[in-house]
């Protein structure tokens, strides 16, 4: 034992994948259903803080780095979408909790005299808010006390995710609300979802002309792809022709099926046996000579007997039409004759390594840019120049990338897989530094406030909670599952979302957490350096 005690203490980086380990099995345990996740490795780097444990410098910073761009890049395209679409009652909903929850811990610190540091990692705890604790410990590293703000985090974390998973457990059976019975109205759900349906031609009109020529292209969704031949689809061809009885099977989005089927005839529940897998494949366009056209132009069917079924941009998946132009990076899904995919293959620029790829070159100007507005002096008259700091810049640039997907040539797209990974090491990274930072001042900490920052920690998680509910429900009018879904968004609970899907089969509170959950974000992170400023002036 004491050769491994001395071996975490002459070699810094084995404590700090040992930390990680160990916090990551930590938070696998589940409990009733709970378990801590990644936020385990804060409280055995508190203990390894506490035992006199370091890690190298450095690593919180890059960690906070990464984990603060991949969550504005994954935020970014429905952050501003929240303010401004139907679901601004959800933002706004989102901001009220925030706000509560700061004022609570505001009005704590003042009666209770906590310092800065602590009442702000209590606020991001008791909201389970790793981007606040993030934005609070680095907006207090200039300052000191940055340390306080990880104990604070721990010591409101668990309530922060117990509370929340049982409010929205037990307040239905409470008021006797039936989840299952409220149903989803919103005229637009799924329209936009890409399927498929096979089709038998009945329209005369269609008989003797080319499909690729027909009417079909008129809707801006829907693609033709395949044609039954001897009781199995084939690829189209430029040269086919609509025939009576004719099965044909379309891709589109929903939206527009119901139209293109009512054109092309009737749907067909006809059983047939799938393509080949090598009649289809992912091609990425790298060629400048496709880049900025339109695929019509293009016209891959006619030029390389292929259809190109739908578009990957930046994460997001259409059917596209002749209109459609044609970007770098672009994922097309084609369909054809494995000799004509390859042929085309090679006229767009397809490399195999280009699928699921991270433009390396657009994360690190992206990072850099991010930095350098942290950097950035931000002043009003008569007031003192504030800075974003390593949490905010990054926070800020990678939001614009996401929201726009693409600015001149930086791409704001990191695959989910890549993006995921980024984001759950650079957390890691940041939760190591800062809990083995932190560690040595714990049991200090108790000693002089003891049990009242517990009470604390569970005011700020609680209140906002109970306010909430009567305020989405009478005052927005949300329903039920609307205003659970929104109250999870506005606490950024993840766990507590999972706790109401399994009660019911409606999407309406993962819609609603996706609507209020970004805006929390932001507003937990502005909230985080106001609360600093302000009880660090009181």
């Amino acid at each position: 034992m004491g050769a491994f005690h001395q071996l975490l203490t002459d070699q810094p980086l084995i404590t700090l994948f040992a930390v990680i380990a160990s916090g990551l099995l930590l938070g696998n345990v589940k409990i009733k259903g709970l378990n801590l996740g990644s936020s385990g490795v804060l409280f055995t780097a508190l203990l390894a803080g506490h035992l006199g444990y370091a890690i190298p410098g450095g690593v919180g910073k890059l960690g906070l780095l990464l984990f603060v761009y991949c969550v504005g890049i994954g935020a970014g395209d429905r952050f501003f979408a929240s303010l401004a679409r139907e679901g601004a009652n959800l933002a706004k909903l989102a901001v009220l909790i925030v706000g509560l929850g700061a004022l609570v811990t505001y009005g704590g610190a003042s009666l209770l005299h906590l310092p800065p540091g602590l009442a702000t990692g209590i606020f991001a705890g008791a909201l389970t808010s790793t981007p606040a604790l993030a934005a609070a410990t680095e907006g207090l590293a200039m300052q000191g006390g940055g340390d306080a703000v990880s104990i604070g985090y721990g010591i409101a974390y668990p309530f922060g995710v117990i509370g929340v998973v049982l409010f929205v457990q037990v307040l239905p059976r409470i008021l006797r609300i039936d989840l299952d019975a409220i149903k989803d109205d919103s005229p637009n759900a799924n329209t936009n979802r890409v399927q498929t349906v096979l089709v038998e031609v009945t329209n005369p009109n269609l008989y003797g002309t080319k499909i690729s020529e027909s009417g079909v292209t008129q809707f801006n969704a829907v693609q033709v792809t395949r044609v039954l031949k001897d009781n199995c689809l084939v690829p189209l061809s430029y040269e086919d022709e609509f025939e009576e009885g004719q099965h044909v099977l379309i891709v589109g989005r929903q939206s527009e099926m119901k139209m293109a089927v009512e054109f092309i005839g009737v749907k067909s529940d006809r059983r047939v046996l799938k393509d080949a897998e090598n009649e289809r494949q992912d091609i990425v366009v790298t060629s400048p000579s496709f880049t900025g056209q339109k695929l019509g132009d293009k016209a891959p069917l006619r030029n390389y007997g292929v259809v190109v079924t739908h578009i990957n941009r930046l994460g997001l998946e259409f059917v596209p039409n002749a209109d459609t132009i044609l970007e770098r990076h672009d994922r097309l899904n084609c369909v054809g004759r494995a000799d004509d995919i390859k042929e085309f293959a090679v006229a767009v620029g397809h490399r195999s390594n280009a699928i699921d790829a991270t433009d390396l070159l657009s994360l690190s100007v992206g990072l850099t840019l991010g930095i350098i507005a942290g950097l950035m002096p931000i002043g009003f008259p008569g007031a003192t120049p504030i800075t974003l700091g390593l949490a905010g810049g990054p926070l800020l640039v990678s939001l614009i990338l996401g929201h726009f997907g693409k600015v001149g040539r930086i791409v704001g797209f990191i695959p989910r897989p890549t993006r995921m990974l980024l984001q759950e090491l650079g957390l890691v990274f940041f939760l190591a530094n800062a809990g083995v930072k932190g560690g040595a001042l714990l049991v200090p900490t108790l000693r002089e406030h003891g049990l009242i920052l517990f009470l604390l920690g569970i005011a700020v998680s609680s209140l906002p909670l109970i306010v909430a509910w009567p305020i989405a429900t009478k005052f927005f009018k949300m329903n039920a599952l609307q205003s659970l879904g929104g109250i999870c968004g506005g606490m950024t609970s993840t766990p507590a979302l999972g706790a109401i899907t399994a009660k019911t089969d409606s999407t309406i509170p993962v819609v609603s957490y996706v609507s209020a959950y970004p805006v929390a974000l932001i507003i937990m992170i502005i909230a985080s350096k106001i609360l600093i400023k302000f009880i660090g002036a009181g």
